[in-house]
């Protein structure tokens, strides 16, 4: 041991372990990999709800905004579905934020949670649980609603808006 080397303390040892340890079992990704697969599952999503989109429109003759819920629905419907055959799980895995956020990500979070949850019952299972990833979602979405539109409405009163 050199003069300027202080010895390790046992702390230490097991820092410097600890730190390799993780150094070793954390993945390696490529960022531009993952990006590709995020774009090609999130294109996917948005491709089928383009053709679920025209086909209402075109060939069933209903309005944009008639033929717009009907896809929302779908999608939503074919998500569940997907993730109670334990699919969607795996695209998710595989493509990303492309699976996660579309509305079919949101379907698939509050799906989850209740299919993981239901073994606990129809009310303290599912009925408590069921919104425990997508609750925040839910609650920051409605509270910044809310925000913004008492600006609105001061933004009326003031004559800016």
């Amino acid at each position: 041991m050199t003069q300027n080397q202080k010895p390790q303390t046992m702390q230490e040892k097991k820092e410097a372990a600890y730190r390799q340890h993780v150094e070793q079992t954390t993945p390696k990704y490529s960022l531009p990999l993952r990006m590709c697969k995020a774009f090609l599952i999130g294109g996917l999503i948005c491709l089928v709800g383009q053709i679920i989109l025209n086909y209402a429109t075109n060939s069933l003759g209903l309005d944009k905004d008639t033929a717009g819920s009907w896809c929302s629905m779908l999608l939503v419907l074919v998500s569940v579905l997907l993730t109670g055959c334990n699919i969607y799980p795996k695209l998710v895995e595989w493509g990303g934020a492309g699976a996660l956020v579309p509305i079919t990500g949101f379907a698939n979070s509050i799906a989850s949670a209740a299919i993981e949850y239901q073994k606990e019952g129809q009310v303290f299972g599912i009925g408590c649980k069921i919104f425990t990833i997508a609750g925040p979602v839910i609650l920051y979405g409605i509270f910044t609603s809310w925000c913004l539109g008492v600006l609105y409405w001061i933004g009326h009163l003031l004559g800016i808006v």
